[in-house]
């Protein structure tokens, strides 16, 4: 039988200190060596066109025996992205990925997409069925394309050192698998590896049930952990970054934070007004050639909702009909940047979490900054 993945809390990892002119003659070594190049999308029948088409890597990001090769930043009019190429084991094969940043703020990989006339849409990774008033649905798993937290910040870190983002309408459509409208599956490529690890219930976290949980529905201060999937306040802060964010008022600041029991990890954001965490993940080692993890965290998705969150009135059904992932009653302000979001605050603030991550994280730094700026002798 054979073993279960292994789990390992890892320091952050950060872009190699090479040049882009030695990155770019390291990946073409390895083509030259025989790597097959094998993007998803229209670059399939002409792979090396993405090297041409000015898709070349300048940075490398190495986790877990996985290369990240990258290209700076791009931007479209949906997604602010980087085309990566994931090389794994003997690097036989490269596969070019569209890593972007989400309006959570976590940086993902997309799994496909959809272009036509009546969708435009990035593909969120694996699906699950939810039920709403007795009747099932299928719906993107969208925490199954976060990247490893252990390399957020060096995309982060990546991201600033360019004085200006480069508008790109064609990468997507080189690189992704495109799925017909109906279609919000992924394939298999990205499918099976979480599959196989899930086939071995060893791999399951807390055995295949929710690390967070609320007690009462409706109720944010009745959340709870399953003991030992805690974070970790005290001796488990491994990294803590800062950043900005039009959307949440400036100055952002990160810390990842491992549970007790060193399972899970989590990565709570602190914006002048809101405290949110983002869905946790595994501290396991096995990654698919999507740069993701294969196994999962499940936890209730209000408790880790984003500080904005969608809330709006959807005028093209007629009566128009409100759309909404904010429990009933918590809805704050309306997010003056971008009318489609409120603020979970109402929620997140009452969740004993982000009450004691106020007090024993947010409270410590803001301690020690004190005695930092407290003159000698006072």
């Amino acid at each position: 039988m054979a073993k279960p993945i292994a789990t390992r809390v890892e320091p952050a990892a950060m872009p190699s200190a090479r040049t882009p002119t030695q990155i770019l003659r390291e990946f073409l070594a390895l083509l030259e060596g025989g790597a097959r190049l094998r993007p998803a999308g229209s670059a399939r029948n002409r792979p090396r066109s993405l090297l041409s088409g000015g898709y070349s890597p300048r940075y490398r990001v190495d986790l877990f025996g996985t290369r990240f090769y990258l290209t700076n930043v791009r931007q479209n009019a949906d997604i602010r992205f980087y085309v990566a190429y994931v090389v794994q084991g003997d690097a036989r094969e490269i596969f070019p990925r569209i890593f972007y940043k989400d309006v959570s703020l976590v940086w993902r990989s997309a799994s496909h997409f959809i272009r036509s006339e009546q969708e435009n849409w990035i593909g969120k990774g694996d699906v699950k069925t939810v039920v709403v008033d007795g009747e099932a649905f299928t719906e993107s798993a969208e925490e199954t394309t976060d990247l490893p937290l252990e390399i957020q910040t060096a995309l982060e870190t990546l991201l600033r050192r360019v004085r200006s983002i480069r508008q790109d309408h064609r990468a997507v459509e080189l690189v992704l698998r495109r799925a017909p409208d109906s279609r919000i599956e992924p394939y298999r490529d990205f499918v099976d590896p979480r599959r196989r690890a899930a086939a071995d219930p060893r791999n399951r976290i807390n055995r295949g049930r929710p690390i967070a949980r609320f007690r009462r529905r409706g109720d944010p201060t009745s959340l709870v952990f399953t003991p030992g999937f805690e974070p970790d306040f005290a001796s488990g802060v491994l990294e803590r970054t800062v950043s900005k964010s039009r959307l949440y008022g400036g100055r952002l600041r990160r810390f990842r934070i491992v549970s007790r029991n060193r399972r899970v990890q989590f990565l709570f954001f602190a914006s002048p007004r809101q405290v949110w965490i983002g869905h946790p993940q595994a501290t396991s080692t096995e990654l698919s050639s999507y740069g993701v993890r294969t196994i999962d965290v499940i936890g209730d998705e209000d408790a880790f909702m984003p500080g904005y969150e969608y809330h709006f009135w959807d005028d093209s059904q007629e009566p128009p009909v409100l759309v909404s992932q904010i429990p009933p009653g918590f809805v704050g302000p309306i997010n003056p940047n971008d009318p489609s979001r409120a603020s979970a605050s109402p929620w997140l603030e009452q969740m004993p979490v982000v009450r004691e991550f106020r007090r024993k994280v947010l409270g410590q730094f803001r301690r020690k900054a004190g005695q930092t700026r407290r003159r000698p002798g006072r």
